[in-house]
C-alpha cells in the first residue's frame, strides 16, 4: 500500500510539473532584467512599464476582450437554445440533420472552418454589400459560430441530466413554460452557462487561424500581434504579456468557481428545507 501511495505521489507531482512549469517559468522570467530571455539578468519589472506602454499591444488586447465578451454572450444565447432545442423537443423532423450541424464546429478543422467563413463573407459582401471588408464584425461571427457548439453541448449534457419533476410538479401547479424556464430550469443550468460562457471567452480569445483568415487591416488580435512578435524572436514583454493573461484567466475561475460553489450550496440547502417542510 505505502508503495502505491509513493507511486501515486511520484506521478502527480510530475503531473503537475509537465503541465505547469512551462507556466511558472515564464511567469519567473516575465520579471527578468536581461533582455535575453532564458538568462537570468536580476528581478525587474520594467518590460511590463515596455508592454503598458506598446500601443499595438494595448490596442490589440482590446479588441480581442471586446471580441471575446460579445462572443461568449452570443455563444450563450445561442447555444442554450440549441440545447434546449436538443434535450427537451424529442425527436422531430429534421432533427439529426440540425444535431450534425451544431456539432460539425467541434470537429471541423480550422483552417476549413477559416477558410469557408472567408468565402462566405467576400461572396456576401459582393451580393449584398455585407459586410464591407474584414474586421472586428466578422471575427465576431467566425467565433460565434465554433464556440456555439460547445456551448449548446454544455447545455444539452446538463438538461439532459436533468430531474424534470420540478419542472413538471410547477406546471401542475399553474406556472406557464415560460415562468417554469425563467424561475425553475435557467438558476439550476446557471453553472452550465456561466461554464459555457467562460469556455467561449477562452476559446475566443485563443484563437489565432481562424482569425487569420477573416480579419483585416488594423484589426489584428492579440494572438495575431503575439505570433508576428515571436516569429522575430521570443521578448520579455511577450513574458510579461503572457503573465498578465494568466492572471486575468486565473480571476476568472476562481470567481466562476465561488460563484458555482454557492449556488450549489443554496440550492442543496432549498432541496432540504423543502424535504423538511414536507415531513
Amino acid at each position: 500500500m505505502r508503495r502505491r501511495s509513493t507511486f501515486l505521489l511520484m506521478a502527480m507531482c510530475f503531473g503537475f510539473a509537465f503541465l505547469y512549469g512551462p507556466i511558472l517559468s515564464l511567469i519567473v522570467y516575465s520579471f527578468n532584467e536581461s533582455r535575453l530571455v532564458t538568462v537570468w539578468g536580476g528581478f525587474s519589472t520594467k518590460w511590463y512599464g515596455e508592454l503598458l506602454r506598446d500601443e499595438q499591444v494595448l490596442e490589440a488586447a482590446l479588441l480581442s476582450l471586446q471580441i471575446g465578451v460579445v462572443t461568449a454572450t452570443a455563444a450563450v444565447l445561442l447555444g442554450t437554445l440549441a440545447g434546449l432545442l436538443l434535450a427537451r423537443f424529442g425527436r422531430f423532423r429534421g432533427r439529426l440533420l440540425f444535431s450534425g450541424m451544431v456539432s460539425a464546429p467541434l470537429v471541423m478543422p480550422e483552417v476549413i472552418t477559416g477558410l469557408s467563413l472567408l468565402l462566405l463573407f467576400v461572396s456576401a459582401e459582393e451580393l449584398i454589400g455585407w459586410p464591407s471588408g474584414r474586421g472586428m464584425d466578422t471575427i465576431t461571427i467566425a467565433h460565434i459560430t465554433f464556440c456555439m457548439a460547445y456551448v449548446a453541448v454544455i447545455v444539452q449534457s446538463r438538461l439532459s441530466s436533468l430531474d424534470d419533476s420540478v419542472e413538471e410538479a410547477a406546471m401542475d401547479l399553474g406556472a406557464r413554460p415560460a415562468k417554469v424556464f425563467l424561475v425553475i430550469t435557467l438558476p439550476i443550468i446557471a453553472p452550465a452557462l456561466i461554464s459555457g460562457w467562460l469556455l467561449a471567452f477562452t476559446l475566443s480569445l485563443d484563437d489565432l487561424v481562424i482569425a487569420s483568415f477573416v480579419s483585416g487591416p488594423g484589426s489584428s488580435t492579440l494572438p495575431m500581434v503575439i505570433f508576428s512578435k515571436v516569429r522575430l524572436g521570443v521578448s520579455p514583454d511577450i513574458n510579461a504579456l503572457a503573465t498578465i493573461i494568466i492572471l486575468i484567466v486565473t480571476l476568472f475561475v476562481v470567481i466562476a468557481g465561488v460563484m458555482m460553489s454557492r449556488q450549489e450550496k443554496a440550492r442543496a440547502r432549498d432541496a432540504q428545507q423543502a424535504l423538511q417542510a414536507h415531513d
